[in-house]
Parts: C-alpha cells; sequence; structure tokens
C-alpha cells in the first residue's frame, strides 16, 4: 500500500515546501512507504497550512492551520497512526497532539 501526504506549496506566510521537505526527513518512508509532495494550492486558503493523507482503500484525511513550526512531531505521529492502520479510520488521535484539532474532515476510503 502506498501511503500518501500532500502539503499545499503556495499557503500564504507559511513555507509549505519546507515543511514537505522536513516530514520527508523525518519519516522512514520506506517501512511507512509513504511518499510526500508538496502540491500547489489545495484550495483551504482561509486555514494555511493544508496537509492530505491518502492511500488506497484507507479513509483521506484532511488538516488545516498547520503550524509548520511547531507541528512536524504531531504531523509524523499521525503519519505513524495512519500507517498502523487497516482501513485509515484513526479510532484515538490523542497520540498525534495537536494536530487533531486541525482536522477539516476525513473521507471514507
Amino acid at each position: 500500500m502506498a501511503h500518501r501526504i500532500v502539503v499545499c506549496s503556495t499557503c500564504e506566510g507559511t513555507d509549505g515546501k519546507g515543511f514537505a521537505a522536513r516530514l520527508r526527513e523525518g519519516l522512514d518512508v520506506k517501512a511507512m512507504n509513504f511518499s510526500v509532495q508538496d502540491h500547489d494550492c489545495m484550495s483551504n486558503c482561509a486555514r494555511p497550512l493544508s496537509v492530505a493523507f491518502s492511500a488506497p482503500g484507507k479513509a483521506t484525511y484532511l488538516f488545516g492551520d498547520i503550524d509548520p513550526a511547531r507541528d512536524l512531531d504531531d504531523t509524523l505521529a499521525f503519519a505513524a497512526l495512519y500507517a498502523d492502520s487497516q482501513d485509515g479510520w484513526i479510532e484515538d488521535a490523542r497520540p498525534a497532539g495537536r494536530l487533531r484539532h486541525c482536522l477539516i474532515g476525513r473521507v471514507p476510503g
């Protein structure tokens, strides 16, 4: 299963490309089978920085109001929860810290 994280690279006042690079560095991408991409505009301009998690057969998550300076560890913690889940449905997101309060939506897979 190929897990994907997409980071908005054009959110005003944020460094989406830099955050995506730091995610790549922090993730064990091979062990968790992740790719990290930055993407021009995810149409969530009112809540920058936007980050999405998706994988075939799993729920998709969209987060907003990500603070690149303080939310890296929480984003990495969520990535681990997501990789470990069978269907992407995270019942207890407390290990993801502040990130769980940044959730905009979850779409069933």
